[in-house]
């Protein structure tokens, strides 16, 4: 049995659910007059619509959101991903113009606004280095960290001797905190190294699984986000997300 909030949902929550932008953004656009459904001007927040309704959004609401920047980091050790924490500092404070990578070729000139409400888009342990996403866009972040099932991929060092079937059960069958973990692509990189891709990230993940075949991971470095590859970035530099790249 359905609800009629499930039926007709908020105007900003069916705007998020279409992916045309955050619920913040909606509610924003909405107050502004920037929606219409059904061809109507819709400016009252709170409004429910149905799930068939048509929504269209002003041209000034795409050009705002054009204006939105995502940000790639080579986050180092040492560096938290989010806010700070006993005694660390997030990785976003290398986000300035002195640590932006000369090989950035978004075109894109820096301004400070950029840094308004750049926020991380999933998280990378303190211990681990490698791709960490920042952006401003609602539409990424809930790309990234919304459940859609974006893959990342992870070189990771190990030493010890892996359980005979160890590479099976790091592929499929797994279980961490009572949740069965998803399929993983895992495979040897060379004698040291393995090579994971992950659709889901809970808490030191692949340290976790890595221990339950009898692996320790010493080294951990993400190399790519969707279709996002961290590529020659180096440690501690920045740049922009290009127009014609996607997650």
């Amino acid at each position: 049995m359905t609800s009629d909030a499930d039926d007709l949902p908020r105007l900003s929550k069916r705007m998020g659910e279409l992916g045309l932008c955050s619920r913040r953004e909606a509610e924003a656009w909405i107050v502004a007059g920037w929606v219409k459904v059904d061809r109507q001007v819709v400016d009252v927040l709170g409004t429910r619509v149905s799930r068939e309704a048509r929504i269209e959004v002003d041209r000034r609401a795409r050009a705002q959101q054009a204006e939105l920047v995502t940000v790639l980091l080579n986050k180092p050790i040492g560096y938290v991903s989010g806010q700070a924490e006993d005694g660390y500092e997030p990785a976003s404070v290398l986000i300035r113009p002195e640590n932006r990578w000369s090989g950035d070729t978004s075109g894109r000139r820096f301004e400070p606004r950029h840094l308004d409400g750049l926020a991380p888009a999933g998280r990378l342990d303190i211990d681990s280095t490698g791709l960490m996403v920042y952006t401003q866009d609602g539409r990424v972040a809930k790309q990234l960290i919304g459940g859609n099932d974006v893959e990342k991929e992870y070189l990771v060092r190990v030493q010890g001797e892996m359980a005979p079937d160890g590479m099976a059960r790091l592929r499929l069958g797994l279980t961490l905190d009572g949740v069965t973990l998803k399929a993983a692509q895992v495979s040897w990189q060379n004698e040291d190294q393995l090579r994971f891709g992950l659709r889901e990230g809970r808490k030191r993940q692949i340290r976790r699984m890595c221990e339950i075949v009898g692996l320790t991971v010493t080294g951990l470095k993400r190399i790519r986000t969707g279709r996002v590859m961290l590529g020659s970035l180096p440690v501690g530099q920045w740049r922009y997300l290009r127009a014609d790249e996607g997650f």
